[in-house]
Parts: C-alpha cells; sequence; structure tokens
C-alpha cells in the first residue's frame, strides 16, 4: 500500500502558475483548489442555522472544542438501557427515573412520551454501553437479582422469564 505526503498551501496573495511548475517538478501532484468569499448580509446563516442539540448523555466541554460525557445524563441512559433491557414498562422506567430525582434537560419530571423518545439515542450508545465494564457490572445485577433488591423497582418477572425461565424439580 502507497504512502502519501500532504502539504498544504495557504495563498494569500495572487496565484502564481509558477509554484503550480515547481511542485509538479518536485513530484507532488495538485489534489484540490479550495475557494472563500465573505458572504453579503442576504446569503449570510441566520443563528438558527447554527441551532443543533447537543446528544442526550453528552456536553459541551469546558474549552467548547468537543463534547464530553455528562455524568448525570449517563446514568440516566444506563438506567433506561438497564430498565428495558428487564423488561420494565415505560411507566415504571418513568417512575424509577422520578423516584430517583432524575429530571429531563427542561427541569421537567420524565414521562413516558421523553423515554419514549430516548430509543433512537438507546440505539446510538447502546454498543458502547454494552462493551463497557460499566454494563458487565449490571448484566451480573440481572443475571442475580435477589443482591439488588432495594436499588430497583418491584416488578414482576419479566414474561420472557415466565416462559424461558428455569424450572425447578418436584
Amino acid at each position: 500500500m502507497p504512502y502519501f505526503e500532504r502539504m498544504r498551501d495557504v495563498v494569500s496573495e495572487p496565484f502564481s502558475p509558477d509554484v503550480i511548475r515547481q511542485r509538479t517538478a518536485a513530484g507532488w501532484q495538485m489534489v484540490a483548489i479550495e475557494w472563500k468569499r465573505e458572504l453579503p448580509d442576504a446569503e449570510a446563516p441566520s443563528e438558527r442555522d447554527f441551532e443543533e442539540d447537543v446528544p442526550y448523555g453528552l456536553r459541551v466541554s469546558d474549552d467548547c472544542r468537543r463534547l464530553e460525557p455528562d455524568p448525570v445524563e449517563h446514568q440516566v441512559l444506563m438506567l433506561i438501557m438497564d430498565l428495558l433491557v428487564e423488561d420494565f414498562s415505560y411507566a415504571e422506567i418513568v417512575a424509577s427515573l422520578n423516584e430517583k430525582g432524575f429530571h429531563m434537560r427542561n427541569g421537567q419530571p420524565w414521562n413516558r412520551v421523553a423515554v419514549f423518545r430516548m430509543i433512537p439515542r438507546m440505539i446510538e450508545v447502546g454498543p458502547n454501553f454494552f462493551s463497557s465494564g460499566e454494563w458487565a457490572e449490571r448484566r451480573q445485577r440481572i443475571e442475580h437479582p435477589h443482591s439488588d433488591a432495594m436499588d430497583r423497582p418491584a416488578k414482576h418477572q419479566p414474561a420472557w422469564k415466565n416462559i424461558f425461565g428455569r424450572r425447578t424439580r418436584d
């Protein structure tokens, strides 16, 4: 596989064909030419063009250069994921979130619609969660539910356990 070296020239004066000839003679190949212009006020983007929600579970870092995990929202996502995996209903998930004192970003208590709207985000973050060490600990709790009975809302056994659960011999 060939390796390439790249170089970017910033042109600050009128373009000179001599530069192209020099670079070509030295073995360089032109890849792109980029143009820019100042937009007139009529074409300038509005403030609304830059309004984009930060994905739930993330926040803007202190240096404003990247997104970083938000610890509280991360906990909420983990709890929702945990309860969904255990087959809890939306109403039970909402009750658990509100009992634990979690609120939506707008400060309101959680509701079923808000939890439902989190499903696409859960699909995005799910692969990262399932490969994390934190999820491995939660999985142990799921497999051994009596060890944390005080930490979970009361619930009937999931339907899949009734169908595929272990049967005891008489």
